[in-house]
């Protein structure tokens, strides 16, 4: 990470902490109130393909024993109410200004991936994680959509795991890697105002 990104991201996050305040109160306390504890998902994360970190989010399902993968059909039924409407203005990701604060993750670059996929693809994430994680980046935008709608077919965790490994890793990756070959300050503005902003033109 350049010193210029950083500082952008230690700025830009400071100022979205300061003026998102109130929210952060109220979506605290409607999920304590209606989902009870724990108000956050707390998720091992890797920065590089060997160093791990704490991603904070709130928490939109039912807690369980034991969970695994990512998200498709087969945990459809585990999201809350209150989760249904943070997942559809992607207001569960907000803590992750903490990381942003923190320096695990940058606002822009490839989403951080769970230990198990780097395990898998350590060549292929050896790559894309010379980019700082981020919250969202040029494969968020633009595979995101498409990236639920294969999940949610699924109707048990082995044809996630499998729709994912075979028909996500390798797309999200190759625009992780395009991003990464022209990344600059200009781009990532432009692609935070994208995830914000959909009609916004990206060239």
């Amino acid at each position: 990470m350049t010193w210029s990104k950083r500082l952008f991201d230690l700025t830009a996050a400071l100022a979205l902490t300061a003026l998102l305040l109130p929210l952060i109160v109220i979506l605290t306390l409607v999920i304590l109130i209606r989902e009870g504890r724990p108000v956050l998902y707390i998720s091992e994360r890797m920065k590089t393909e060997d160093i791990p970190f704490q991603l904070w989010k709130y928490r939109t399902m039912t807690v369980v024993d034991q969970d695994s993968g990512v998200s498709g059909g087969d945990k459809a039924a585990r999201i809350t109410p209150t989760g249904a409407f943070l997942r559809r203005y992607r207001l569960d990701e907000i803590p992750q200004l903490w990381n942003i604060l923190r320096g695990d993750i940058s606002f822009v670059g490839p989403r951080p991936p769970l230990r198990r996929y780097v395990e898998i693809f350590p060549e292929l994430y050896r790559d894309v994680l010379q980019s700082r994680p981020g919250i969202t980046g040029l494969a968020t935008i633009l595979f995101h959509r498409h990236e639920e709608n294969i999940l949610a077919d699924c109707k048990t965790p082995e044809e996630t795991e499998l729709a994912y490994i075979r028909r996500c890793v390798p797309r999200k990756a190759a625009l992780d890697l395009i991003y990464q070959k022209r990344r600059n300050l200009c781009l990532d503005v432009a692609l935070m105002i994208k995830t914000v902003f959909r009609r916004f033109p990206l060239k």
